[in-house]
């Protein structure tokens, strides 16, 4: 726990360690931004970051000394920065490079509705253009629409127009001709800050589209993006960004988007992604304050926990304005799926995780091959095309009848970093962790000798019935077969001889199922995964690539209520997900040859 002193010499760090005492509600994503941020400062030097409690709280003392409230119960009062005001904007400016350089270009800020966003943005934007230092400093408010981009624009407007804490009433920035506003009213467009000589800063607002000729921005400013519908403008803003030689940052605000408002969800998943570790991006900023996928299913009954997502709950947004909307929501199904949404983090929307989250996350554990050993077991096969993601998926079965799965994963060296930044996937940082089972193989294709090699090790080492493939490039898979000495037969019913070596069952992709036969079909595998899952008589591998593949999936369903995993329209690469599925369905097989009828050996019983 920090100490009174450490408070106030660093406020930053000293809110990350109580974040982490849980002397704050916080969410396991804002947990794992505060961990982040304790780590930089044992790690960071090595790579070439500093930490400045200097620059850490030089805009946090210029926020209350020169900014008012303009809205709401404390309008007229300095703006104090919110606790979570203090982390974000102390973190954005105190870390630094080696060249004294702001370390982040870009920042991610999700927060629940009514959480004071666009003030704090708003008050960064004031204070990059007028009192940061930069000689000509040009900061733009952009948005999907002019409605949006003004959001914070006007609160920056009002904070110039609004009388400066410590001064009279009416001795304001405007007043005082250290800001100039262009446009009367509402229809400000423009704020000017005077420098010396001929230099002026501005603060302009511009629309989705809108462009200035050669722009070299000190601050973009992006509020709402659960609202844009194109992510083209964000990704120019942020090339520009990116060429500027000094300080400059990319700062992008929003409630959680639905999971069909695309840009805002990919946007949210990558930086996530950043806060958590997952990617490595010494560069962007991210604080996504959200409930816990434990906390989805009754959050409405849990006012404990809607602080993960409210930060400013209590503060300067009033517990009762979220319980008369948690009241509403309760009795309207509409409103219920908008408010857990707006104001708790939760993603709502068609392509949203395939199963029940929470559900999914409790099966989640430590598979350890070496413990399996005696179990019977089933191995699923899902081969890549050329250069993607090869999953293999070992599912054994314990004394009790539970399973345990466990994936491999191969993939190619080469481009490894340009395909996972197109995947949205780690690719590097996963196949350099041990503990992680994704093996990046040499060449531009996967060389499918390397998988037949470990099917064999499995198979030397396991109790193996069978494994079940995916009839896409499964010859390729024989022929590797053949090239090691190991010997592999397909099955093609009970009628059939049965060959020598690993038996091979073929998987069928689609939503077709045949009742007259008993083959593994997607739709009874997954019907069974989805049991197994509910019923918690699964332990799956807690894997990053695998929860990866989870969260990609979607699943297409047709008018008889068949389900295949549709890769068309899942968000990223679901492999591992189809292995699983494949390998649970293989495990709760019913390929055996019909039982005999009990009169072939007691006859007909007559009474």
């Amino acid at each position: 726990m920090s100490s009174p002193s450490e408070r106030a010499h660093d406020p930053v760090t000293a809110w990350a360690k109580d974040a982490l005492d849980e002397k704050i509600v916080v969410g396991e994503l804002v947990a794992a931004a505060a961990e982040r941020h304790l780590r930089d400062l044992r790690d960071g030097p090595s790579r070439g970051l500093y930490w400045s409690v200097e620059a850490a709280t030089r805009p946090l003392r210029f926020l209350p000394a020169m900014l008012s409230i303009t809205e709401g119960a404390k309008v007229g009062h300095p703006f104090d920065p919110l606790p979570w005001h203090v982390f974000c904007a102390g973190s954005l400016f105190g870390w630094r490079r080696a060249s004294g350089r702001m370390r982040f270009r870009s920042g991610w800020l999700e927060t629940g509705k009514g959480q004071a966003k666009s003030p704090l943005m708003a008050g960064i934007g004031i204070y990059m253009a007028g009192f940061y230092g930069i000689e000509r400093a040009k900061v733009f408010a952009i948005g999907q629409d002019k409605n949006t981009a003004n959001v914070l624009f006007k609160d920056a407007v009002a904070m110039c127009r609004a009388t400066t804490p410590g001064h009279e009433d009416g001795d304001t920035m405007v007043a005082r001709g250290e800001a100039i506003v262009r446009g009367e009213g509402d229809n400000a467009w423009k704020i000017e800050f005077p420098g010396d000589g001929d230099n002026v800063s501005i603060f302009q607002s511009l629309a989705n589209g809108e462009a200035v000729s050669g722009p070299k921005p000190t601050l973009v400013a992006a509020d709402e993006i659960h609202e844009f519908k194109s992510n083209a403008s964000i990704e120019l803003w942020k090339e520009a960004i990116a060429k500027m030689p000094g300080d400059a940052l990319m700062l992008l605000g929003t409630n959680t988007p639905a999971s069909t408002q695309i840009v805002g969800t990919e946007y949210s998943d990558y930086y996530q992604k950043v806060a958590k570790g997952e990617f490595e991006d010494d560069e962007a900023f991210a604080f996504v304050a959200r409930v816990d996928v434990a906390d989805r299913a009754d959050v409405f009954e849990r006012p404990e926990v809607w602080q993960k997502a409210l930060p400013a709950l209590g503060v300067t947004f009033p517990l009762e304005n979220i319980q008369g909307r948690v009241n509403t929501a309760k009795q309207l199904l509409s409103t219920a799926f908008s408010v857990k949404r707006l104001y708790f983090g939760i993603p709502i929307g068609s392509t949203d995780f395939w199963i029940a989250e929470d559900a999914w996350s409790a099966v989640q554990g430590l598979v350890d091959e070496k413990k399996m050993k005696g179990c019977k077991c089933w191995l699923s096969l899902d081969l890549s095309q050329k250069n993607d993601l090869t999953a293999l998926t070992v599912v054994w079965i314990d004394a009790k009848g539970h399973l345990h799965a466990k994936t491999f994963y191969w993939t190619t060296n080469d481009r490894l970093k340009e395909r996972g930044l197109a995947d949205h996937a780690p690719y590097e940082t996963w196949a350099a962790n041990p503990d992680v089972a994704l093996t990046a193989v040499p060449g531009a294709v996967i060389d499918k000798s390397f998988i037949a090699a470990e099917v064999k090790r499995i198979c030397a080492e396991h109790e193996v019935e069978f494994m079940a493939f995916d009839p896409a490039g499964i010859a390729d898979f024989i022929a590797a077969c053949e090239d090691i000495g190991f010997p592999v037969w397909r099955y093609k019913g009970p009628k059939e001889a049965k060959g020598v070596g690993l038996k091979l069952v073929s998987h069928a992709q689609g939503k077709l199922v045949r009742f007259e036969d008993k083959q593994l079909t997607m739709p009874r595998s997954i019907e069974k995964l989805e049991d197994r899952i509910l019923k918690k008589t699964i332990t799956i591998d807690n894997s990053p690539v695998t929860y990866s593949c989870a969260a990609n999936a979607a699943v297409d369903t047709d008018g008889q209520n068949n389900r295949a995993f549709d890769k068309n329209r899942s968000r990223g690469r679901i492999d591992g997900m189809v292995t699983i599925a494949m390998a649970v369905g293989a495990a709760d097989n019913e390929l055996e040859e019909a039982k005999k009828s009990p009169y072939a050996t007691r006859g007909i019983r007559t009474v």
